[in-house]
């Protein structure tokens, strides 16, 4: 006969990104963001503390999702774009892509972005990802220039988009009835004026 495989005792530690979140997420909702511990999002997954930490290196990346890899995709898409349009035109069809959300996520979405703009103890913490965020505009606009990431324009346009972006997300917040895609475009219809120097 045939011996029978023996299997590890106990749960495996199985879980994905989105399992993590969901359960944050709920407890973010029934205990508020600070008295939620990073053991509590532990059990309401499943798995084990370290588990979850492999996933997310801190309570405080949660809210943010998977935003590393959200930015690869950010920079490959500015990079897709066709250099015979101007910046502000590449810029902001990079981020309204960036930003598009599938209806079905839009609820956790809302959540997730009340989260990051009105959570005191998260501003420290989206200062940086924000900051991350900026550097890859940065990093375009410079190229698209043949200059410096350092100089003042492509700094300009990474800190304009930014504001105008966050500009948006806080109107959603407050009016449901409108959609973020329309929002995000109109705010940053701006960088058209802004650029209205068709050398830019």
């Amino acid at each position: 006969m045939p011996t029978p495989s023996r299997r590890p005792k106990g749960r495996p530690p199985v879980t994905d990104h989105a399992t993590i979140e969901r359960a944050a997420f709920a407890l973010f909702t029934e205990r508020g963001f600070d008295a939620t511990t990073l053991d509590a999002i532990a059990e309401a997954t499943g798995v084990g503390r370290r588990t979850v930490l492999r996933y997310y290196p801190s309570k405080n990346d949660i809210p943010w999702g998977r935003f590393d890899e959200n930015l690869v995709q950010l920079r490959k898409s500015l990079d897709s774009m066709p250099h015979d349009i101007p910046v502000y035109e590449a810029v902001q069809q990079a981020v309204l892509a960036f930003n598009h959300v599938d209806t079905p996520a839009l609820a956790q979405h809302r959540q997730r972005m009340a989260l990051l703009l009105r959570t005191p103890t998260l501003q420290a913490h989206s200062a940086l990802k924000y900051r991350q965020w900026r550097e890859v505009i940065i990093s375009y606009a410079a190229d698209r220039h043949g200059i410096s990431s350092a100089d003042l324009l492509p700094r300009t346009v990474g800190q304009v988009t930014l504001a105008l972006a966050v500009s948006a997300y806080e109107q959603w917040l407050e009016h449901e009835d409108r959609m973020i895609e329309e929002l995000l475009d109109e705010a940053l219809s701006g960088l058209r004026r802004y650029f209205a120097d068709p050398q830019r």
